[in-house]
Protein backbone atom coordinates (compact mmCIF):
# COMPACT_ATOMS: atom_id res chain seq x y z
CA UNK A 1 0.00 0.00 0.00
CA UNK A 2 1.15 3.79 -0.72
CA UNK A 3 1.88 6.32 1.98
CA UNK A 4 -1.11 8.16 3.06
CA UNK A 5 -2.02 10.98 0.56
CA UNK A 6 0.58 9.73 -2.12
CA UNK A 7 -0.95 10.64 -5.28
CA UNK A 8 -1.40 7.88 -8.16
CA UNK A 9 -0.42 8.73 -11.58
CA UNK A 10 -2.58 7.75 -13.63
CA UNK A 11 -4.15 8.02 -17.42
CA UNK A 12 -8.01 8.37 -17.62
CA UNK A 13 -9.63 6.51 -20.27
CA UNK A 14 -12.52 8.68 -22.20
CA UNK A 15 -14.60 6.10 -22.62
CA UNK A 16 -15.18 5.06 -18.97
CA UNK A 17 -16.11 6.90 -15.34
CA UNK A 18 -12.92 7.34 -13.15
CA UNK A 19 -15.26 5.53 -10.58
CA UNK A 20 -15.44 2.42 -12.74
CA UNK A 21 -11.81 2.73 -13.45
CA UNK A 22 -10.81 2.77 -9.82
CA UNK A 23 -12.62 0.06 -9.19
CA UNK A 24 -11.18 -1.93 -11.79
CA UNK A 25 -7.94 -1.18 -10.51
CA UNK A 26 -9.22 -2.50 -6.99
CA UNK A 27 -11.23 -5.92 -8.37
CA UNK A 28 -7.58 -6.18 -10.35
CA UNK A 29 -5.76 -6.53 -7.09
CA UNK A 30 -8.22 -8.53 -5.40
CA UNK A 31 -8.14 -10.90 -8.66
CA UNK A 32 -4.36 -10.86 -8.53
CA UNK A 33 -3.92 -11.52 -4.63
CA UNK A 34 -3.00 -8.15 -3.72
CA UNK A 35 -5.58 -7.52 -1.46
CA UNK A 36 -6.26 -11.55 -0.42
CA UNK A 37 -9.75 -12.56 1.22
CA UNK A 38 -10.54 -10.43 4.37
CA UNK A 39 -7.97 -8.27 3.93
CA UNK A 40 -8.84 -4.42 4.50
CA UNK A 41 -9.21 -2.85 1.33
CA UNK A 42 -8.16 1.53 1.18
CA UNK A 43 -10.55 3.68 2.94
CA UNK A 44 -12.74 6.75 1.04
CA UNK A 45 -10.45 9.38 1.98
CA UNK A 46 -7.49 6.86 0.96
CA UNK A 47 -8.62 6.40 -2.43
CA UNK A 48 -9.42 10.25 -2.91
CA UNK A 49 -6.00 11.00 -2.12
CA UNK A 50 -4.71 8.51 -4.00
CA UNK A 51 -6.04 8.92 -7.00
CA UNK A 52 -7.12 12.37 -7.16
CA UNK A 53 -11.25 11.53 -6.89
CA UNK A 54 -13.67 13.24 -4.98
CA UNK A 55 -15.20 11.56 -1.60
CA UNK A 56 -18.19 11.19 -3.62
CA UNK A 57 -16.57 9.23 -6.37
CA UNK A 58 -14.77 6.87 -3.47
CA UNK A 59 -18.02 6.39 -1.95
CA UNK A 60 -19.78 5.14 -5.08
CA UNK A 61 -16.66 2.91 -5.78
CA UNK A 62 -16.95 1.06 -2.35
CA UNK A 63 -20.67 0.84 -2.91
CA UNK A 64 -20.19 -0.84 -6.39
CA UNK A 65 -17.53 -3.18 -5.30
CA UNK A 66 -20.26 -4.45 -1.87
CA UNK A 67 -23.05 -5.06 -4.61
CA UNK A 68 -20.82 -6.76 -6.73
CA UNK A 69 -19.79 -8.92 -4.28
CA UNK A 70 -15.99 -8.20 -4.17
CA UNK A 71 -16.11 -6.31 -0.56
CA UNK A 72 -17.93 -6.15 2.71
CA UNK A 73 -17.89 -3.07 5.46
CA UNK A 74 -17.99 -3.40 9.01
CA UNK A 75 -19.16 -0.37 10.60
CA UNK A 76 -16.66 1.70 11.79
CA UNK A 77 -13.91 -0.46 11.60
CA UNK A 78 -13.62 -0.35 7.04
CA UNK A 79 -14.36 -2.31 3.89
CA UNK A 80 -12.41 -6.06 3.17
CA UNK A 81 -12.30 -7.84 0.48
CA UNK A 82 -15.17 -10.72 0.31
CA UNK A 83 -14.36 -14.26 0.47
CA UNK A 84 -14.33 -15.88 -2.81
CA UNK A 85 -17.12 -18.15 -2.23
CA UNK A 86 -19.20 -14.97 -1.52
CA UNK A 87 -18.08 -13.41 -4.61
CA UNK A 88 -19.05 -16.01 -6.87
CA UNK A 89 -22.90 -16.32 -5.57
CA UNK A 90 -22.64 -12.44 -5.71
CA UNK A 91 -22.20 -12.91 -9.42
CA UNK A 92 -24.36 -15.67 -9.89
CA UNK A 93 -21.15 -17.98 -10.21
Amino acid sequence: MRAYGAQVMIEWRANAPKWQQVADILIAGISDGTYPPDSQLPSQHELAAEYGIALNTAQKIMRRLREQGWAYSVKGVGTFVAPEEQRGAAQGG
